[in-house]
């Protein structure tokens, strides 16, 4: 972007009230006609200013920005650089490109809206404009394949961390989802490339539902999503949660490094919904229900059931009100 726009998109971004012309034009030192130039350039682009007659202009965008994410961040790796689309496939697969002609770790890709956006199984994950944010992270960490669903709990308990002061009842939801209050307000895509004994590259997805469309959230997930604008009580900034999130990660990422996953284990587990609790989990072959009793160190779910400790590595988690009982097999897959 045009370094002038920027500078007009700073101002803009950092005073909710009008801005005048004649206050940008002296700022800098540019006629109001050049001001009001580029101003009609951003709103060409699909950047909502609003022109106030005698007052000025307000933002009424939700934008990201790179030179305003990477300003804002309190990070040495990750957000820099920051790459900011208005429009992928998936941020994902685009950070997996990236990775794949040698971008380094610490890439962080964000788009406005996602044509090919998927969560965990390859469900759709929607991207809405202006009312979700769609991040992907690139990380080389040096570990072993074995060890790379660690990173996804890392992950989760950055988020949970990062967004409990805007939403305080956040919880994990084993093994990749953010739900307040039952529903779900973020989830996690985690993917890497990797050789025999060596990862090249990990790949961290964040969905996370910022603020309700005016019409409400597509019908398909009406019934089971919120965002973090309904439980805060107000209009939340795209900008702010990716710098909230990207600082936490880090913190979270290189102490995990340092210190290994002791510690990402026992935060995690104070923060899961189900701790202690009777659930059902689909393992992609049949209904497993017991008591919810720990994270093993791989990041498996250890289940209590009728039959003994039951070690679940991958699958659907459901709450339950009831007593848990004897483990069933079904033909249906849990969706």
């Amino acid at each position: 972007m045009n370094t002038t726009r920027e500078a007009i998109l700073e101002h803009l971004v950092n005073t909710r009230a009008p801005v005048s012309g004649d206050k940008l034009a002296r700022k800098l030192n540019l006629s109001r006609t050049a001001v009001w130039k580029h101003i009609h350039t951003l709103q060409r682009a699909g950047i909502h200013i609003r022109a106030y007659k005698g007052r000025g202009y307000v933002l009424e965008s939700d934008v990201l920005n790179e030179h305003f994410l990477e300003q804002h961040l309190n990070t040495r790796l990750l957000g820099h650089p920051c790459l900011v689309l208005d429009e992928v496939d998936s941020t994902n697969s685009e950070a997996m490109r990236r990775a794949s002609v040698g971008a380094e770790e610490g890439l962080t890709v964000l788009a406005n809206r996602q044509t090919a956006g998927r969560g965990r199984l390859q469900r759709q994950w929607h991207t809405i404009a202006e009312h979700t944010l769609a991040m992907s992270v690139l990380l080389r960490p040096p570990l072993a394949p074995e060890k790379i669903p660690q990173i996804s709990l890392l992950t989760a308990v950055a988020l949970h961390n990062a967004l409990s002061p805007l939403a305080p009842d956040i919880r994990i939801k084993w093994p990749n989802d953010i739900l307040h209050h039952g529903r779900k307000i973020a989830g996690i895509l985690t993917e890497m490339r990797a050789e025999p004994g060596r990862v090249q590259a990990v790949v961290v997805g964040m969905g996370i539902n910022v603020n309700a469309p005016s019409g409400g959230w597509p019908e398909d997930i009406a019934d089971i999503a919120t965002d973090l604008g309904t439980a805060s009580g107000h209009t939340v900034s795209r900008m702010d949660i990716a710098v909230r999130i990207l600082e936490s990660m880090e913190q979270h990422y290189l102490d995990y490094l340092n210190d290994g996953f002791d510690p990402v284990r026992e935060q995690w587990w104070q923060a899961h919904a189900a701790c202690g609790k009777p659930v059902r989990v689909h393992d992609g072959l049949r209904y497993i229900e017991g008591i919810a009793e720990a994270l093993d160190e791989d990041g498996a779910l250890l289940l209590h059931t009728r039959s003994g400790t039951q070690r679940v590595v991958a699958g659907d988690l459901e709450l339950m009100e009831q007593k848990p009982m004897e483990t069933k097999r079904r033909g249906t897959h849990h969706g």
